[in-house]
């Protein structure tokens, strides 16, 4: 069963993982500027923050052989 998991977790890492850390780089560049002028953009930053992370989350659990509802 670990061995799927590892498996699941390079499919999400190829696959997945790299298109949303790429589409979420800029925009949280852009906002992460921005949200201390305004701060009402935390909370984008962080969903974005979590978009850019999600190739380490995804080789993280890969590496450890972990479930998929660990996310």
């Amino acid at each position: 069963m670990s061995l799927f998991n590892g498996l699941f977790w390079l499919l999400v890492l190829v696959l997945l993982s790299w298109w949303i850390a790429c589409f979420c780089f800029f925009p949280y560049v852009v906002v992460s500027v921005l949200t201390p002028c305004i701060p009402g953009l935390k909370a984008l930053a962080d969903i974005l923050l979590a978009g850019v992370q999600f190739p380490f989350k995804c080789s993280d659990n890969m590496v450890n052989q972990r479930s998929y509802n660990s996310y």
